[in-house]
């Protein structure tokens, strides 16, 4: 059961995103930044996405006629520019994923924002304007990152796992939606094995790895709710996992009645319910904690 659910488009049951995280190699050149040049092997593999598997995603969008959000790091929308222009020609969203995949927990205080707008610099130059939401690089949002967003305008984040739907975070008298991501329709667990930068997961067939996914669109789908995937392109792009999802969306678009949309989209939707008195989101209140909860003498 979900408590209040949002009254979702045309009566609609469920709402509905796969959104990509773009990665790309920036991963391995974060993980290895002295010789990840030379490590040809993880280069290919993440190259692998944008080159081979987001014209194979752009084509099963453009024929099923859905609109979705892609998630990526500004080094990566430079590195590969067309590619973005061809996603953004599709009318899909391109949102926020940091700078080159850095870590925002070790990254606080001025590398924090010099990294972030450094980002948006990027993403205006290669995009055009500016991303309306944000996921933050293996979702460590900090609290200097959510003040970020709100100083700069942001619509949304997608980077917490506090709510089964969107909702609100409420900091300093300002607030953003958020749009929750569950590890648990991530494709890195199943999928992922990359040694050099300290995943060493037993990598699952398709049609194990992602029954996990289609039984929580399940109780979504019962439930009223948000059913959103968290996938990559160099994992989920792959030949036979896409064709597993592929069969899933085929499957879901012709015998279920859902919502797939945009996560910008679904922010709108939700706050035009909000100005409307048809609906009022739940809403977190941020900081969790004003200050560190144990402290270093007490902890030993």
């Amino acid at each position: 059961m979900i408590q209040n659910p949002i009254p979702w488009p045309n009566g609609a049951k469920c709402a509905c995103a796969i959104t990509f995280d773009i990665d790309a190699d920036s991963l391995i050149h974060v993980a290895r930044p002295g010789d990840s040049h030379n490590r040809l092997y993880p280069i290919s593999m993440g190259k692998y996405g944008p080159d081979i598997a987001v014209p194979r995603i752009l084509e099963t969008y453009k024929r099923l006629g859905i609109k979705q959000s892609f998630f990526v790091p500004a080094w990566c929308i430079d590195q590969y520019a067309p590619v973005m222009e061809k996603i953004l020609e599709g009318g899909h969203e391109i949102g926020h994923h940091g700078l080159i995949h850095e870590d925002p927990i070790v990254t606080m205080g001025d590398r924090q924002r010099a990294a972030f707008e450094e980002a948006l610099s990027i993403y205006k130059r290669v995009c055009g304007g500016k991303p309306r939401g944000y996921r933050a690089p293996v979702y460590n949002i900090t609290p200097q990152v959510v003040d970020l967003l709100i100083e700069h305008g942001f619509d949304y984040d997608s980077s917490l796992m506090g709510d089964d739907i969107p909702y609100l975070l409420e900091k300093g008298g300002n607030n953003i939606a958020e749009v929750p991501v569950h590890w648990g329709c991530d494709d890195w667990p199943p999928f992922a094995h990359y040694e050099e930068i300290g995943y060493v997961n037993h990598v699952q067939p398709p049609s194990v790895g992602y029954q996990g996914f289609f039984e929580e669109f399940d109780a979504q789908y019962e439930a009223g709710g948000f059913f959103m995937m968290i996938v990559h392109p160099f994992l989920t792009g792959r030949l036979a996992r896409w064709r597993v999802i592929e069969k899933w969306l085929e499957n879901t678009m012709a015998t279920k009645d859902v919502w797939f949309a945009r996560l910008d989209e679904i922010v709108d939707h939700m706050r035009s319910l909000e100005q409307s008195g048809e609906y009022t989101p739940r809403k977190d209140i941020l900081p969790y904690y004003p200050e560190q909860v144990i402290r270093a003498e007490a902890a030993e």
